[in-house]
């Protein structure tokens, strides 16, 4: 065989790709590039890693055989590079982002050597006070920072001057919670049993006017005593059994007035009953609720017994009422006022009892009176009560308490 025949290819030899065209030697057209490829020959036969662009670039890559061209467009993949078009959030296998290459080697062509900087901590952990600013505020907090504009530079709440109420001003020092009513709800007290008594020899069709209005101010009082206010429904309740009882004694003999109160109590104190039973409060508030109905119906018909009573009892006691109201009023210590209202009580009787011709008697009637006044004035004081409660029970419960003892020893004292 000769041996300077060609010999055929061996179709199984591993092909270089980046080895110079046979037909391009060391000179001619492509010199340059083969300079290039010999000074970079060392490198040609390491796997290269391909160099991701810097932050801010416009899409152009070093790595000129992987990566995009400049114009972004991505070159056809080499037959023998495996790629995976898949997400993962593990930035320690893809290389992340890194600086600008380095153009400091030879020729200006970017080094194949660059490794990826270290990823990047989360800003969470960088800024921990700006990650989660939800997160560390309450919810009420939030509510409330979306409710209003920031506060920032907003004057101040204007805190109150306003005087307290004696009754406020005695439950934050600690005193006792008994609080007289005071002058101005006895004047109101004495004024109204003026008109009883003024009213009282003029017959019954004339005393029914005050003694409405003696029912109407003891229902609304009586609520406003126990907490319970506005209460329309109760108040109404107890002003029409009182109504109620007054057509009714105005409509019989006064003989008949315990069986007329009696009666009328019974009936209305059955419409309280059915009132609460449309209540959804809970147990306790229910009975509370119905307690004092049922004892403001009571009060109210009770009241009804100055129109039962005798005229000159009338007079007798509603001047004796007056008078221990008045007295009871003035500025004196306890147990000295007490003695002074009661005494003044029965000199109001004795005085009474002279004009209307019932003699001395009016001194016991005047005592009987006078007491059942300071009781009223007393339930009256209980609890830290306002001054509404002093304008209506204060001045309504002295006379609707004596109601039934002038009515008793006005019958039997003749």
């Amino acid at each position: 065989m000769n041996d300077n025949q060609p010999q055929p290819q061996n179709p199984y030899e591993p092909h270089d790709p980046y080895a110079p065209h046979p037909q391009q030697g060391a000179y001619g057209p492509q010199a340059s590039y083969g300079q290039q490829q010999e000074h970079y020959a060392p490198y040609a036969q390491q796997p290269q890693e391909p160099v991701w662009p810097a932050a801010g670039s416009q899409g152009h890559y070093a790595n000129d055989q992987y990566g995009y061209d400049a114009y972004g467009q991505q070159p056809p993949e080499r037959p023998d590079t495996q790629t995976w078009n898949t997400t993962t959030w593990d930035t320690g296998i893809q290389p992340l982002p890194g600086p600008a290459p380095d153009t400091s080697a030879p020729g200006g062509v970017p080094s194949q050597h660059q490794t990826a900087p270290p990823p990047e901590e989360p800003y969470a952990r960088q800024h921990p006070a700006q990650a989660r600013p939800a997160a560390a505020a309450p919810a009420g907090a939030r509510g409330a920072a979306a409710a209003k504009p920031p506060a920032a530079g907003a004057a101040p709440r204007p805190i109150s001057t306003a005087p307290l109420a004696p009754n406020q001003r005695a439950r934050a020092e600690g005193r006792s919670p008994i609080i007289p009513p005071g002058l101005k709800p006895a004047a109101l007290t004495a004024g109204l049993a003026l008109l009883l008594a003024v009213t009282a020899p003029l017959g019954r069709w004339a005393l029914v006017v005050p003694v409405v209005l003696l029912q109407a101010v003891t229902a609304a009082g009586w609520f406003r005593l126990n907490g319970m206010w506005p209460a329309r429904q109760g108040i109404a309740l107890a002003f029409l059994a009182g109504l109620t009882t007054d057509i009714a004694l105005l409509a019989t003999d006064r003989e008949n007035a315990p069986v007329v109160a009696i009666g009328t109590l019974g009936v209305w104190c059955l419409f309280v009953l059915i009132l609460q039973l449309r209540n959804r409060s809970s147990a306790d508030e229910r009975m509370y609720a119905l307690t004092a109905g049922l004892t403001s119906t009571a009060l109210a018909v009770l009241a009804a017994g100055q129109l039962a009573a005798a005229s000159h009892a009338v007079t007798v006691g509603a001047a004796a009422v007056g008078v221990a109201t008045l007295a009871r009023a003035l500025p004196l210590p306890s147990a000295v006022s007490v003695t002074v209202a009661l005494a003044a009580a029965v000199g109001a009787g004795i005085a009474a009892g002279q004009l209307t011709g019932l003699g001395p008697s009016g001194a016991l009637l005047g005592l009987a009176a006078g007491g059942c006044a300071l009781t009223g004035l007393r339930v009256a004081s209980y609890d830290y009560p306002s001054r509404f409660v002093h304008m209506t029970a204060g001045v309504a419960l002295p006379l609707t308490l004596a109601a039934p003892a002038v009515y008793v020893l006005g019958r039997a004292l003749g």
